[in-house]
This record gives C-alpha cells, structure tokens and sequence, in this order.
C-alpha cells in the first residue's frame, strides 16, 4: 500500500512530511565515499528540510575519510571485496538485504551500480523507488574496452529502467540520450554548490601559506573525485614543461594518478607538480579559492564524457576562479554562455600550456571573467535546483 493511503495526505500542493511526529524513513545509497559526494549530501539534506527522515548508506574503505557530522544518519558497509565484479555484487546483495528488513518507507538509488539492490527491495516491500543518474553509466570509459561488463551492465539498465517511475540526472545531454533509449525523460536537477559558497578570496597569499602553497607562483588546479583515464590530466601535467613561475595542483583520486605521477618523475616536474588526496569539500574549496585558474579537460572519446558536465565546474565557478575546458557541449553550455572561461582547441600540451598562459596574464579578461563568475554563481546554485524535489516526491502518489 503507498505511503499516501497510510498518512492520507491531500493531493493538491507540494508534499512534505515535516508537520509528522513520526517522520518517513528514506534510505539513500550510493556506492560512492559518502564524505566526498556533495551531491548525495545535498540530495539529503533537502530530503531532510521535506520532512524525512534520512539515512545515508554506501561502503566503507580502508582510505574512506571519516564523515562530518550531518544533520541526517550514515551508515557504511565493510566488505570483503573493494573494486571489480565482485564488490558490486556483495554491495548490492548486502545492501539488498540491509532494505528489506529495514522500516523504510522510500528508497533513493545514485547510480546504476546501486540500482539492483534498490528496485528488488522496492518491488518486494512495494515502496517508491526514486533513482539520481549521476552521469551515463554504460558509456563510461572504464567499460570501453570490457565488452561483457559493460553488456552486465546495461542489461540491468534495461530490465529496471522502464519501470522506473521517478528519475533524475544531472544535464540535459544525458536526459536526452535516456529519452530516446526508453522513452522516458528523466527530470534534471544540476550539480551545482549551495547559494552561500561564493566566497572568492582576496588575499590568495596568506590562504596559499596556511594551505602550504607556493605563494609567489600562479596557481592552477585541476581537482576531483575521479581523475581518470581520457579526463586530460596527463596532457595538463605535460604542459607544466613550458611554463615557468606557475605550479598546478592536484587535489583528489582517480586511477590515473599513478601515471601522472610517473610523468612528473619522468619529465623532472616535481618542483611544478603538487599532489594532495581528496579532501573533505570545505577543505578542497579552500584549495580551490587559492587557485588562480581550474582545468576541466575532458576528452571526446566516449559518449559519458562527451555529454558530462562535471562537478568541478561549477566548484571553480563559486571560488570565483576561471575556468580553462575542453570544448564539450555541456561545458561549452556553461562556461561560453557565462563567460567564465576559455577553451583549448586540441589536447596537445604545448597548446594547453599557452592557452593556460594567455589567461593568466590576460588581467582584462581576468577581470570580466570574474565579474561573470558572481553573476553565473547567483544563478547555479542549488536554491535554486532544489525547487525541483516537492515534483519528485510528488511524483510518487
């Protein structure tokens, strides 16, 4: 029986719980590390301001950073397996049985990997399922080259997709794309940082000397959660050889990190190169407040990144930073439509080298970029993507 016949509320008008003595439990997976995922987090705390009560539940890793104190629960799984075939199916069997005899009353899936779990359990307890996207799990470039994988995969997209009723991702690319494979267009809701943290910095060189900085050199950040193969980072370390007085720092994980770090051993770039791990995100937007320009230099190899809008973007945006991109659609969409950057034509680091130094010697484009970037940070905020969520929730009556 649906939540609505057991609470009886009226269908007219936005929902929420909050007038509830006993609020409704609402599970939120996600395979991803809970401390780093702003996403997730802001996903819950409107759950919260609607009346939930929100429990937060992914995987614990030996190199997981603790959580902060969140005004929802968290819970982490510890299993035997941390990466490959194997870990999804622990995670999803344990996460399977961790729902149904659990007392929740919505589950909120992020990702085609915690899908499974999610959409058994929420067809058994017959209970709403709502499922967040975060990008085009079948065209990553991670699976390009597994051929049985990626088919694993996108057989579990077909069979659970078309019975979804509620749907989220994070662009207007990907919601297209999932439109035209099963006829349903899925609501888009942007990842964008709340209103509050447009906070430029003024005085780059004392943040730069508590953070342990180079002071005197112009800074370049290329920071994220996944810095992966085909995001163009070796070609961002690369162009670090043909400038001088500027430092790029790393900040975050990925699996090419080791290859980077390789080419600064190869290339003699240690004095030029900083790399830090990920970071809790008041931390990484301290970093990246003390950067004077931020990469984003996704290539067009596959369709995931073709049509990604990542989440870097629009951190660099609210450091009132500029930004330096691959020309993708939806970048292209943000960054040309604000003007808050610039773009690199190809991905050969001598280039990427010069575009990097025209922009920071530039100070008139410097100082309309960031007169832009206040204006584009009022507007890409998530005060304003989370007017969305009562359509969601209303969604499931």
């Amino acid at each position: 029986m649906l939540l609505f016949h057991k609470f009886a509320f009226p269908l007219s008008g936005p929902l929420n719980f909050t007038h509830l003595s006993v609020k409704p439990l609402i599970i939120v997976s996600v395979t991803s590390d809970l401390s780093t995922d702003q996403r997730v987090h802001r996903t819950c705390l409107v759950l919260a301001e609607q009346g939930f009560e929100v429990l937060l539940t992914g995987r614990q890793l030996p190199s997981s950073i603790a959580v902060a104190e969140r005004p929802y629960r968290t819970n982490r799984f510890k299993l035997w397996f941390t990466t490959g075939p194997l870990f999804y199916a622990a995670f999803n069997i344990r996460l399977f049985f961790y729902l149904i005899f659990s007392k929740a009353k919505y589950l909120f899936a992020n990702d085609l990997d915690a899908l499974p779990a999610n959409y058994l359990a929420s067809r058994l307890k017959r209970i709403p399922l709502i499922y967040d996207s975060h990008e085009y799990y079948t065209g990553v470039p991670e699976l390009e080259n597994r051929p049985f994988v990626k088919a694993c995969w996108k057989w579990f997209e077909r069979m659970i997709f078309p019975g979804l009723k509620t749907i989220i991702t994070v662009n207007d690319s990907i919601a297209s794309l999932y439109e035209k494979e099963y006829g349903k267009r899925p609501l888009v809701i942007r990842n964008v940082p709340l209103k509050g943290d447009f906070q430029p910095t003024t005085n780059k060189a004392e943040l730069r000397k508590k953070l342990q900085l180079p002071e005197s050199d112009k800074l370049i950040i290329l920071q994220g959660a996944g810095i992966n193969i085909q995001r163009g980072a070796e070609e961002a370390v690369l162009a670090m050889q043909f400038l001088e007085n500027t430092t790029l720092l790393i900040v975050g994980g990925g699996d090419v990190l080791p290859v980077l770090k390789d080419l600064v051993k190869e290339y003699r770039l240690e004095n030029k190169i900083i790399f830090k791990p990920r970071l809790p995100y008041t931390e990484l937007m301290q970093h990246t407040r003390a950067a004077d320009l931020g990469l984003t230099l996704d290539k067009d190899t596959n369709i995931n990144y073709r049509f990604s809008l990542p989440n870097k973007i629009f951190d660099y945006i609210h450091a009132g930073i500029p930004v330096l991109a691959s020309r993708l659609p939806e970048v292209e969409r943000i960054i040309a439509g604000y003007g808050v950057g610039d773009f690199i034509e190809r991905h050969d680091p001598k280039h990427i080298a010069e575009k990097m130094e025209s922009m920071l010697q530039n100070e008139t484009a410097l100082a309309g970029w960031r007169k832009n970037l206040e204006i584009a940070s009022r507007e890409l905020n998530w005060d304003e993507e989370k007017k969305k969520f009562p359509k969601i929730i209303n969604e499931q009556y």
